[in-house]
């Protein structure tokens, strides 16, 4: 098994890279099992204080890799509520985890990529973050991911984004809730993180456990009340007829027989 998630610790601190470029950091079976495997270890070691989540590529995540499992054998169906299974997984233990988890990004974010940093406590993205819901433009809705979404995003972001599908930047994703703080460049970035790092090695591990249960108990609570619902409502949506189109049509490069916007001139 190739590894794709790399894990080293340095000073107090652990660092998580996604590593599988060449399908964004989509969210296959070898990522997600190394992925869920290396957060319980970091979680469970007591040398770590905190936790970095980063990436390679031009891509941070771009959601579930559904073609691996159809290529499995899987139905749309079954791939579908595996990867719904594995997303609420994967966002659950890092809500939990006593231990701050920083995602730092500096690529697109597409799908659970959004839930992986909506779980996040912070979030640090640089100048090449790009931001889009796009799942209504598919017969779809962010169904598992709005768990920890809702909680971050201000409603009227929500409002927007959700429905609109537009992409947008990290600036703006900092005015939204989504983004702790945004760089104008690599090297800004870089600083910013070391700049929040030295802030939790100085903190008592007690001390920084206490402390993110304070902020994520209100998230957890309604991601338990609200977890079952919502992938419910994405396994029936992902078996219309309407998502069976729409990714049909993304596969293939054409629009969805519902897209209503003007050929360009």
């Amino acid at each position: 098994m190739s590894e794709v998630v790399h894990v080293g610790v340095d000073d107090g601190i652990a660092t998580l890279e996604l590593d599988s470029p060449g399908n964004r950091n989509a969210l296959g079976a070898t990522l997600v099992e190394q992925f869920g495997s290396a957060l319980r270890r970091v979680a469970d070691d007591p040398g770590v204080r905190g936790v970095v989540l980063t990436h390679t590529g031009g891509t941070f995540c771009a959601g579930a890799d559904l073609s691996e499992a159809l290529k499995s054998g899987m139905s749309v169906e079954d791939a579908s509520a595996h990867g719904t299974r594995s997303m609420i997984d994967l966002m659950r233990t890092i809500l939990e985890m006593p231990k701050p988890v920083i995602a730092r990004i500096d690529g697109h974010v597409r799908a659970g990529g959004l839930g992986l940093i909506g779980a996040a406590d912070i979030v640090l993205a640089g100048p090449s973050c790009t931001f889009a819901l796009t799942e209504a433009r598919l017969g779809l809705a962010p169904s598992v991911i709005s768990l920890v979404l809702l909680p971050r995003l201000t409603a009227r972001a929500s409002g927007r984004y959700f429905l609109s599908g537009e992409t947008f930047d990290s600036a703006t994703a900092v005015r939204l809730g989504l983004v702790t703080e945004s760089f104008a460049t690599s090297d800004d970035l870089a600083a910013g993180q070391e700049t929040v790092l030295a802030g939790i090695r100085r903190s008592s591990p007690q001390g920084l456990a206490a402390s993110k249960a304070l902020t994520t108990a209100a998230v957890l609570a309604q991601f338990e009340e609200s977890a079952a619902a919502r992938a419910e409502e994405s396994a029936s949506l992902f078996s219309s007829e309407e998502a069976r189109a729409g990714m049909a049509a993304f596969l293939s490069k054409q629009r969805p027989p519902w897209d209503l916007t003007a050929d360009p001139a």
